[in-house]
């Protein structure tokens, strides 16, 4: 049985950390896990974040919240992932990973003027910040408070 994290009382773990070899994942199983356990706080399970990851596999929050609520570990929810969704082979894994972790939503014209604003209210330059560096300096902010 994996703790649940209090996102009331600290950050959800980065979308950098990769387990089994996905990127996502150790977030996303702290924000479902405090989501069940009413711990959330301003995180939210099911995100659009989160739905990078179950969009690559071909699966969907709804069916990867009874894995969370039946208490499975990381590893236990990689290996899930493995077995269900789109077949992924660990190269196409790495390769999307690797892919996401270097996103910068600024690149894109329907989310740069929102992540202009967003970067700027955290200092950080919007044309070489990442989403992931975005949401770790936004997570540093929220818990400096």
């Amino acid at each position: 049985m994996k703790t649940t994290k209090d996102l009331t009382k600290e950050p959800a773990r980065t979308a950098r950390l990769r387990i089994g070899g996905y990127a996502i994942l150790a977030r996303m199983a702290d924000q479902g896990r405090a989501s069940l356990n009413g711990t959330a706080g301003e995180y939210h399970f099911d995100c659009p974040v989160d739905n990078m990851l179950f969009g690559f596999k071909g699966v969907t929050g709804k069916e990867v919240k009874p894995l969370l609520a039946s208490g499975a570990s990381d590893e236990q929810i990689a290996a899930w992932l493995n077995s269900h969704g789109t077949p992924k082979t660990p190269a196409q894994v790495k390769a999307w990973s690797d892919s996401v972790e270097a996103i910068r939503p600024y690149d894109n014209p329907e989310q740069k003027e929102w992540f202009a604003d967003e970067c700027a209210k955290l200092g950080l330059k919007p044309e070489k910040t990442t989403l992931f560096n975005y949401l770790e300096a936004d997570d540093r902010a929220s818990f400096k408070r």
